[in-house]
């Protein structure tokens, strides 16, 4: 589904930033108290993930008669992990669903219950990217959380480099810049940027710029510049070699906060740890954003987004708990709660943009602001039945492309071809 400019979450930020110029301590056990209800939900890295903590501390203040147990799961094994729980059997109330490519395989399997009610229920509130959980009709998860890629930069970095911001940069000037500020060798390096390994971050970000879907195999040549381009950063040395990065499970957060990367394509969501670590003093980083580059200058500002939402195990034990955690998470309360921390909320009111805007730590220059308005966001992964089986051999061919096993063309063709026969049967 596409977000044209006017998608309202982008519009109303932008006119607010105008405006401005493991499990500690929360798990649940069997000794819950006689008249208490024992929530468990899925997440991943709970004490990496701040907005966790502050959503379950939120709730269970205005809940006392229910106990939130996390299933703390480690971010890199969440997708893998919950998947082999769900085909297993398991019980645990709520899953927290990372991507719409997860979801599409939830709902497709309709592991999650129908949460129709509740979008009925909400539907006034506008939430953001609420659309993407649109399942043919039924909606399995409801969003509190909103985010979309923009570029995050090293001002000092740039500015010992003599480089002016990156305003309106085109993915070549980007490559360019990546170039003149990479220095320094081993240990000691300093990459110009870092791409991190998801597929998405060449395909999904190609995909949102050039209008195409991953869904029609019938020609992915929509994908050559972007990967040309990365393979030709990779090779110069400007950013990480891929197979280093992948089997060393380098961090996109720590490479930016430890100085190792002066600029990083990334979501939203990493707003939140930078301001948490900066508080810290885990980091001294001074960093801005800027808007995604674009394939071609001049042009609207285009950029891939989505929804994080929570889902109800259709095998869930509490599932009038579960629906009441969902809609504080999604309501007026939950917004309050994560925007407080730095995330962008589902749930929109030129209040909440103002408690977000306001936090300590957050880029006020014009440029930030910019980057808070892209005029396109498109999901970096459409939802249909085969999604999770088109995204798997996309990832794999992916892989082999970016460690040089396949050429580009023959890594694009070869994605074409199992595309129809492996998961269409065509």
């Amino acid at each position: 589904m596409k977000h044209t400019k006017g998608a309202t979450i982008v519009v109303t930020i932008a006119a607010t930033a105008a405006a401005l110029t493991g499990c500690a301590g929360t798990s649940g056990d069997s000794g819950t108290a006689p008249g208490k209800t024992t929530l468990s939900i899925a997440l991943w890295s709970y004490a990496q993930t701040p907005e966790f903590k502050a959503l379950i501390d939120a709730f269970q203040a205005a809940n006392p008669d229910i106990t939130i147990k996390p299933v703390d799961i480690l971010n890199n094994n969440y997708r893998d992990k919950v998947t082999t729980m769900l085909a297993g059997g398991d019980t645990t109330d709520i899953i927290t669903i990372k991507s719409t490519t997860d979801y599409a395989g939830y709902a497709a399997k309709k592991q999650l219950l129908p949460l129709n009610d509740l979008q009925q229920k909400l539907a006034d509130k506008k939430l953001a990217r609420l659309d993407n959980y649109d399942w043919k009709g039924t909606y399995y998860a409801i969003p509190y959380r909103t985010d979309f890629y923009v570029l995050y930069y090293n001002k000092k970095l740039f500015k010992d480099a003599g480089l002016p911001a990156p305003e309106n940069l085109t993915w070549d000037q980007f490559a360019d810049q990546a170039t003149k500020l990479t220095h320094g060798s081993g240990t000691g390096k300093v990459y110009g940027a870092y791409i991190h390994t998801w597929n998405a971050m060449v395909q999904g970000l190609a995909a949102a710029q050039t209008g195409r879907s991953q869904l029609d195999p019938s020609d992915y040549g929509w994908m050559k510049n972007q990967y040309e381009l990365t393979l030709r950063l990779q090779k110069a040395g400007a950013i990480r070699d891929f197979g280093e990065a992948l089997n060393q499970q380098v961090s996109y957060q720590t490479e930016f906060e430890t100085g190792k990367a002066a600029m990083v394509p990334m979501g939203t969501w990493l707003i939140a740890p930078l301001l948490a670590d900066r508080k810290a003093g885990k980091t001294d980083v001074d960093w801005g954003i800027a808007p995604l580059p674009q394939t071609q200058a001049g042009q609207q500002i285009a950029t891939a987004g989505g929804p994080t939402g929570f889902g109800i195990n259709r095998r869930a034990k509490n599932v009038a708990a579960a629906k009441k955690f969902i809609e504080f998470a999604a309501g007026e309360k939950g917004a309050e709660a994560v925007a407080s921390i730095g995330i962008v909320p589902a749930y929109q009111s030129d209040a909440i943009l103002k408690r977000y805007f306001g936090l300590e730590g957050i880029p006020q220059d014009d440029l930030s602001k910019k980057a808070f308005a892209p005029d396109v966001v498109r999901p970096e992964s459409p939802i249909s039945d085969s999604t999770a089986a088109i995204n798997t051999v996309l990832n794999q061919e992916h892989g082999l492309i970016m460690t040089g096993s396949k050429s580009v063309d023959d890594g694009i063709k070869e994605m074409e071809q199992r595309v129809t026969s492996e998961v269409l049967h065509q």
